[in-house]
């Protein structure tokens, strides 16, 4: 057993503690990870506003997270201690019928499926003054030291910086395999990307890449035009800005509605305003966000033929992919770099929260 640090979210409503754990060693098929460095995403806030469905008390959030494997459990063979990892709160297990499919990535050992607040066993691997901790979607990286199935485990490049691939567990992985995996964004398109958070700002980046020829960022906060421009947005708009509703700004912009437009924000009224802003005919709307609350829409939105998706992890069939977009990193294809904002020690996980509620940090990375 070690003992270590960890941020515990004890009930809802209340700021993170910083404890003593004790982290039990990996059993048959499950990896014990030392994590180096972790990601805030607004996902994790979430759990501490209660707004997450499924999620128990008290339990170690954080899912974006990049370390070394200290140890293994019986009959894990793709990962060896001193591997470099990210662990994956989307599950790749090989074997179900959606990991099967070329078209798929949502493992139906994911959370959508079962709950990952305990480990395949469940049972827990954390405890805390005598008291069952629970996991957060298997990964909980908010802690020095987790457990996680070998399953959500992707090894990467020895040569990679954890402090930078740790978005690559959640935040860029999930923006930019929205606009390159799940809209298929086409050379020459019209794009517009509502939130320039850490994944609205990597759906840009993804658009990019795709070679958009058009990409507007929609944002109420001005202060991430700049961010935005640089990353490859054209055009920035702010809602409030207008007398009219956003998705009209948008189409007269753009004649008839964009060819894509991504959500990632999780509001139901802005997911609306997004769907009316993209080609009543061929447009695509791809739903990125954690939506808050349910949603009413007018049919006739979609029987002129657009296509309303949503994306889970950006598509990607994460220990498949995740490391190759790594290497991607690696060799300078993007700069995911500069969705970093802030770099703080774990100690000062509640700051790093106070920046993403005051929408002044994109992406803050912990270091332990």
């Amino acid at each position: 057993v070690i003992r270590c640090r960890a941020a515990v979210a004890w009930t809802p409503g209340k700021p993170l503690s910083v404890e003593e754990v004790e982290v039990a060693p990996p059993k048959a098929g499950e990896v014990r990870i030392k994590i180096v460095a972790t990601g805030i995403c607004h996902t994790d806030d979430h759990i501490l506003k209660g707004s997450l469905p499924n999620v128990e008390f008290p339990v170690i959030p954080g899912h974006e997270g990049a370390g070394i494997v200290e140890s293994i459990g019986q009959g894990v063979t793709s990962v060896k201690p001193g591997d470099k990892v990210i662990p994956l709160c989307l599950p790749q297990c090989g074997e179900c019928s959606f990991c099967q499919n070329p078209e798929s990535n949502c493992c139906q050992k994911s959370h959508f499926s079962e709950p990952q607040n305990l480990l395949p066993d469940k049972t827990s691997r954390f405890s805390c003054k005598g008291k069952q901790i629970h996991h957060f979607l298997w990964v909980s990286t908010f802690a020095e030291y987790t457990v996680v199935p070998e399953y959500a485990v992707a090894k990467i490049d020895a040569a990679a910086p954890l402090d930078k691939v740790c978005l690559f567990g959640c935040g860029f992985s999930t923006g930019y395999g929205a606009a390159i995996n799940t809209a298929k964004v086409k050379p020459g398109s019209t794009c517009a990307v509502f939130g320039l958070g850490g994944v609205g700002l990597s759906v840009v980046m993804g658009c990019k890449a795709a070679g958009a020829s058009r990409i507007i960022a929609v944002d109420i906060n001005k202060d991430k035009f700049a961010k935005a421009k640089e990353l490859g947005a054209t055009d920035c708009v702010n809602p409030r800005d207008f007398k009219k509703p956003i998705q009209e700004v948008l189409t007269e912009m753009t004649g008839q509605g964009v060819d894509y437009s991504f959500e990632a924000i999780g509001h139901a009224d802005t997911m609306i305003a997004a769907l009316a802003s993209c080609n009543m005919n061929t447009g695509v709307c791809v739903m990125v966000g954690v939506l808050d609350s349910e949603i009413s829409i007018d049919p006739v939105l979609l029987l002129t033929g657009r296509t309303w998706k949503g994306t889970m992890l950006g598509g990607w069939k994460t220990r498949e992919c995740i490391p190759k977009l790594v290497s991607s990193y690696l060799e300078r294809k993007f700069n995911s770099d500069l969705l970093i904002t802030h770099t703080l020690p774990f100690a000062k996980v509640n700051e790093g929260f106070e920046l993403l509620r005051a929408g002044k940090s994109i992406r803050t990375v912990l270091l332990f």
